[in-house]
């Protein structure tokens, strides 16, 4: 069999996982001396595996996650408040094909942004898109993109992605500006998309936080009602251990 024209056939396809397999398989006597059809599927099977694991790559790297944690990771020893079985049905990402929201709320240096990241990263592990954004960052880049013609591309951009993880919110009082903006984005995401809020003060605080009355009840009524409230009560700041590869904020 000439097998280097098969194989530049393939690269000329893109089909990278099934030229590995193949080259696997030439050079391992036992695959040989298995059946054809055995021998084909393990090499469509690479391919599968190749593609997915790009997918996942590409999704990761496009998510700009704050943390590379994984639900795996979360710690359950120290007292938190987390129950262990919410998690656990979290970690389905049924979630996410409901379009319901997170929110994380809990002193600072309790590992909310690392239970957000983590949470994110497993349902872009099971398929679906996501985009970090610090609040202060993404208002910023919000005024930004208004100057420059593409606040709607930039929301535009926003609104596709499965999950928008919103860190640090209301850490400082909002503008007129960033309250109109943070209703086009929950507008944009209500029934559709779901949302990660991670933030400092109690969801009964958000509400004063925003300002507004009159856009604060329409925001809130949009975020909390289909939420998941996940309250962190530690009062120990958890960031020493992200040394030990362990959840902090």
């Amino acid at each position: 069999m000439l097998i280097h024209p098969t194989l530049e056939n393939l690269r000329q396809m893109k089909l990278s996982g099934m030229i590995r397999a193949l080259e696997t398989q030439l050079q391992t006597p036992d695959v040989q001396e298995l059946h054809f059809d055995d021998r084909f599927g393990m090499i469509v099977d690479a391919e599968v595996s190749y593609r997915a694991n790009n997918s996942l790559k590409s999704r990761l790297s496009k998510a700009k996650l704050r943390q590379s944690s994984c639900i795996e990771d979360i710690d359950f020893r120290t007292a938190r408040g987390l129950d262990k079985s919410v998690i656990a049905s979290l970690a389905t990402s049924a979630w996410v094909g409901l379009h319901r929201n997170i929110l994380i709320t809990g002193p600072t240096g309790t590992g909310k942004s690392f239970i957000a990241c983590a949470l994110a990263q497993k349902a872009c592990r099971d398929g679906h898109t996501a985009s970090y954004q610090r609040a202060s960052r993404l208002f910023h880049d919000l005024a930004i993109a208004k100057s420059t013609g593409k606040y709607a591309s930039l929301l535009g951009g926003l609104a596709k992605k499965s999950i928008l993880v919103i860190d640090d919110f209301g850490l400082e009082a909002f503008t007129d500006e960033q309250r109109h903006d943070l209703f086009e984005i929950v507008e944009e995401r209500y029934e559709r998309k779901s949302l990660i809020i991670a933030s400092q003060l109690p969801i009964d605080k958000w509400h004063e936080a925003i300002g507004d009355p009159t856009i604060a009840d329409a925001i809130l009524d949009r975020i909390v009602h289909n939420a998941y409230k996940l309250c962190i009560k530690s009062k120990k700041s958890m960031r020493p251990q992200l040394n030990e590869g362990t959840d902090a904020e």
